[in-house]
């Protein structure tokens, strides 16, 4: 096998800066707790104490932190573009989008103008017809998206082939729960949201009177989408979400969307089929366009370029989605403007503050000793799956061959977009942010008919954070991600594996999830399992439903076991993998203190301080319906009472109230 040499690693000036760093420091654990009682807190007690989350934030922990100094770097590069807008055409696009953007100014004496054609041309729709190709124009334009979501992608058991993939959904809220639930704090919700959209509506020009009957009209039609829509668990699974029709049965299916046409108008040639996620929340809007009021069609098209456009506008319009925000998550202020503009900066013209922030925070060689490490992963992972007890030979040989086929993506893409034919103003914010947002449209469109790109990153290079595509059989591992808490050159090797390896085995190990274990190497839907091995596999998964359902967030509620089963699993390979590659390491085999911790020990806690963090209650409460993601403290706890080592670094014993049994450990891979 060959050594990991994680030290080795010189990530250049996006890591930390100095040797003296503790990158364990007692100052922020609290000894007071039995590691083997709750084993977050003891490593994260006293940080937690002195960190409460700012005013503008909904949660602040090592990834809040991270995104703030991220967002910090923007901020100096989109200032240093305002200044040298001539320098280049990248410079003036991103100085232009966020000049407009911090003019506040001119947005307040705008108002409502920037969107009154668009709801003039909506007041003049005259049949369902009219409906259906208002929101093609809305799609194709920017400036909302009624009814569907709508993008060009590999088709999941022909990933070699583009195909127009429709996700029917029709709701604004976060999650069906909030139209549909009569618990406290769905019913506040929705209250709060009918607030919403009232003053939306009048912002936009509406009497008091017409507001209020829209509003009404809104929330009719969308809880009549939420009926019919999945539940977040069931839109985990890969096969329920596959449908593919041709466009001929898509039309029989849903004769009055009419969809050789509305392709068409969307822009989508070329395409002889379609996939959908439920097709009978299609045959819900299809029955409902023909049942439902024009008039309210109106409101519902309306409604999707106001709120849309909301964040984009003058004060009021800010302000008012703001307090819908407020409601949802208890944050108190809203993010200051710089911060707003450097995230949708980053989100519409990535690649092209990416390639600004690639040259100011990352050295080219850190990329290729990323690469070096993920190998070397890759290969403990492989060395694991050939020792599994419970996996036949025939499947283990499957499994290798999908992940040898693993491709790597890191700090930032091979090939830059450069947004050609892409047209920006300094006066006309709202213009910009619909220009930019055609400009993707058209882009991920125009991929019909060509060969499948398998090199594009799904990620920004700014963002912390990293993926695994199953269609793509892809890691990505953003420059932003690569510091500390989970990467520092100065760092010892139990940091380092603690943090970037078990990231690294995190995402791994989702090409074996419940869901990624679906695709095969190719990235093909397909099961390549053996039956029993299938089988062995989901009764290992079930265990750690159960002991995530068991954890508790606030009060009664409970974390969903079943919708955050692919990050569990998930963090219990990666973490298991990531241990197996330190103790290769000539640091682990030495044994020694630092700073009064084993190598064992300082990995554990470094893995721990990764998901510290606090989060306020309403946020909390809104993340356990709609994030996949456990919460901090369990994905810290969760995964370390199935590892073996853990309990031997910190002298685990019975009694303890996180041990479990050996025997009752879930060990899959």
């Amino acid at each position: 096998m060959k050594k990991l040499l994680l030290t080795l690693l010189a990530f250049g000036a996006i890591t930390c800066l100095h040797a003296q760093m503790k990158y364990i420091d007692r100052a922020n654990m609290d000894t007071t707790i039995k590691p083997g009682d709750d084993f977050y807190t003891y490593a994260n007690g006293t940080w937690i104490k002195n960190n409460p989350v700012p005013a503008s934030r909904t949660r602040w922990g090592s990834f809040d932190l991270l995104r703030e100094e991220s967002s910090k770097r923007l901020r100096s590069l989109l200032d240093d573009a305002v200044q040298n807008r001539t320098r280049d055409r990248k410079t003036q696009i991103i100085a232009d989008v966020y000049s407009s953007g911090m003019d506040s100014i001119t947005l307040d004496k705008k108002g409502n103008t920037p969107i009154r054609p668009l709801l003039t041309r909506i007041d003049g729709v005259k049949n369902t017809g009219d409906v259906l190709k208002e929101a093609a124009i809305l799609r194709t334009t920017g400036a909302g998206s009624p009814f569907f979501g709508m993008f060009i992608g590999p088709d999941r058991k022909n990933v070699r082939k583009y195909i127009p993939s429709i996700s029917f959904g029709g709701t604004s809220m976060a999650d069906r729960d909030y139209y549909l639930k009569t618990d406290p704090r769905s019913t506040r919700i929705r209250e709060a949201y009918k607030v919403y959209l009232n003053k939306l509506f009048t912002l936009a020009g509406e009497s008091e009177a017409a507001a209020a009957a829209s509003a009404t009209a809104v929330l009719n039609i969308e809880t009549v989408f939420a009926k019919a829509q999945y539940s977040r668990v069931e839109m985990r699974d890969p096969y329920k979400t596959y449908n593919k029709f041709s466009v001929k049965d898509l039309t029989a299916l849903a004769p009055v969307f009419d969809w050789k046409t509305l392709l068409q108008e969307m822009k989508v040639k070329g395409a002889d089929s379609v996939l959908l996620n439920n097709p009978g929340l299609l045959k819900t809007a299809d029955s409902m366009l023909k049942a439902v009021p024009l008039a309210d069609w109106k409101s519902y098209l309306r409604w999707n370029v106001i709120r849309n456009a909301a964040p984009y506008l003058s004060n009021g319009f800010v302000e008012a989605d703001f307090a819908f925000t407020q409601v949802q998550t208890g944050q108190k202020q809203i993010t200051p403007r710089w911060q707003r503009m450097s995230s949708l900066i980053d989100s519409r013209l990535g690649d092209l503050i990416g390639q600004l922030y690639v040259e100011k925070y990352f050295r080219p060689e850190a990329k290729a000793r990323m690469l070096e490490l993920v190998n070397n992963l890759q290969s403990t992972f492989a060395d694991r799956i050939k020792k599994l007890d419970w996996m036949t030979d025939a499947t283990k040989q499957r499994a290798l061959e999908k992940l040898n086929a693993f491709a790597k993506k890191i700090a930032y893409p091979d090939k830059w977009k450069e947004y050609e034919g892409l047209t920006v103003s300094k006066d006309d914010f709202y213009g910009n942010v619909r220009n930019t947002a055609t400009w993707s449209y058209n882009y991920n469109v125009n991929k019909m008919g060509k060969p499948v790109d398998r090199t594009e990153m799904g990620m920004t290079p700014p963002t912390i954070n990293a993926s695994y595509s199953s269609t793509n059989n892809d890691l990505t591992f953003p420059a932003g991600i690569l510091q500390f808490p989970f990467f520092d050159f100065g760092a010892d090797d139990a940091v380092n594996y603690g943090g970037i390896g078990a990231v690294i085995g995190h995402e791994m190990t989702h090409g074996f999830d419940d869901q990624g274990r679906q695709s095969d190497a190719i990235g093909n839907l397909n099961d390549w399992w053996a039956q029993e091995d299938g089988d062995k596999f989901k009764l290992k998964a079930d265990e750690v439903v159960q002991q995530y359902n068991a954890f508790t967030v606030l009060d009664t509620v409970h974390v969903n076991g079943k919708l955050t089963l692919g990050e569990n699993l998930a963090d219990l390979g990666g973490l298991s993998i990531a241990y197996e590659a330190f103790t290769h390491t000539k640091e682990y085999k030495e044994n020694k203190l630092i700073d009064g911790f084993t190598p064992s020990q300082r990995f554990f806690l470094s893995w721990a301080q990764v998901w510290r963090n606090n989060v306020l209650p309403d946020n909390a409460a809104q993340l356990i319906v709609t994030d996949p993601h456990s919460p901090g403290i369990h994905r810290g706890n969760g995964p370390i009472v199935n590892i073996d080592a853990w309990y031997d670094a910190f002298n685990i014993q019975p009694g303890d109230k996180m041990y479990k049994k050996p025997e009752s450990r879930t060990r899959i891979w």
